[in-house]
């Protein structure tokens, strides 16, 4: 679908907008430990300039043994920045029992994403709630776990999603599909709103991505689309959840077209921690709450003529703790892109940090 020139000038325009050296610390987690961090989220623009982010504190904890290990997905926050990101305060918050639906309470938040929409503005929410698995596989469902759905809140303004109530947009009862979580939305020129989200099987064994779309003018998503983005070979061959799309920006050898979008996504080759031989070349390999990040081409549409960029080895990895580097998403403005992501810190916290990179400096690595 692309060129080498254009594949070389995408591989460096992303790697400069996912700047691990240069990206700064935005939202600490609440301890600086492994198993603490914050993320998961978006950031979008309001009409008035402003910058809304959201996201989840998450504390230490294991969805493989419930609650047991420690509270998981804590709340969702969500930030307002008036001076374009240089400083966030706190809008409001939305607890695990703020985020439960009738006979479904909450166990652990997952990621979410803001967006909006002719109405005001619509929040999506992924959590694990108290549900069954399904009856013939119940046997597998241990203590204190439940099943991944995702839910919308909307309201005419960010601010009054607090009084809203949530309502389940996606849940899944087919047992390849089982767990469905971390939602993230890319706008269609004529309308349409795709949301996509990762899905887990009820065994747990890899992560994958999916999609739903609204077309313009609809109230309800279609039917979901499970299987665009195959899992890759090498890094990725467990874990391949896409976290945001980015319409690649007509400049350089991009400038006449036609429309490519980047979707960016985290990757990982086992679910658990791999032991690695001695002889070994040393690597992050990736695993579950510790992925690295990749990144894919597609056409216009965002879901088709798919083409990795990051084929065999992760594009963005943290030079520190586990090398994670995962959630990206990125916002696009007039002066230019903000990427934001978690990364692994030194002492295996992963906070939100952001980079800035100016349209004019995109335009230079997008040159012919």
């Amino acid at each position: 679908m692309i060129t080498q020139i254009q594949r070389e000038r995408l591989v460096g325009f992303c790697e400069a907008l996912i700047d691990q050296q240069a990206a700064s610390i935005l939202i600490h987690p609440r301890q600086a430990q492994p198993g603490f961090w914050f993320g998961g989220g978006n950031l979008i623009e309001a009409p008035n300039g402003d910058f809304y982010l959201v996201g989840r504190y998450r504390i230490e904890g294991d969805s493989r043994t419930g609650l047991g290990m420690g509270e998981r997905g804590l709340e969702v926050v969500i930030f307002r920045s008036t001076d374009r990101g240089q400083y966030f305060e706190k809008v409001s918050t939305f607890s695990k029992a703020a985020l439960g639906v009738p006979r479904k309470s909450v166990l652990s938040i997952e990621g979410s994403a803001l967006h909006w929409t002719d109405d005001g503005v619509e929040l999506f929410v992924s959590s694990e709630k108290r549900i069954p698995y399904p009856a013939a596989l119940e046997v597998y469902q241990k203590p204190n776990t439940g099943v991944w759905t995702i839910e919308r809140l909307a309201a005419p303004t960010v601010e009054e999603l607090a009084s809203a109530q949530p309502e389940t947009v996606l849940e899944c009862s087919d047992p390849r599909y089982l767990h469905v979580k971390d939602p993230f939305i890319l706008d269609q020129p004529n309308g349409d709103t795709l949301l996509g989200f990762v899905t887990h099987p009820f065994s747990w064994a890899s992560s994958n991505t999916a999609y739903a779309l609204r077309p313009a003018g609809a109230s309800e998503f279609q039917p979901p689309v499970y299987d665009f983005f195959p899992r890759g070979f090498v890094w990725d061959v467990a874990i391949c959840r896409a976290t945001g799309w980015l319409p690649i920006p007509r400049l350089g050898v991009f400038a006449d077209g036609p429309d490519a979008t980047l979707l960016f996504y985290d990757g990982g080759e086992s679910m658990r921690d791999l032991d690695e031989h001695n002889a070994a070349a040393k690597r992050p390999r990736g695993y579950s709450c510790e992925e690295l990040g990749g990144v894919a081409v597609t056409a216009g549409d965002g879901v088709s003529q798919i083409e990795r960029l990051s084929v065999s080895g992760p594009l963005f990895v943290s030079p520190t703790g586990a090398g994670t580097s995962r959630y990206v998403h990125v916002l696009e403005t007039a002066e230019g892109f903000y990427a934001t992501w978690q990364q692994s810190q030194a002492d295996f916290s992963q906070p939100l940090v952001m980079h800035f990179l100016s349209r004019e400096r995109a335009a230079q690595l997008l040159a012919e």
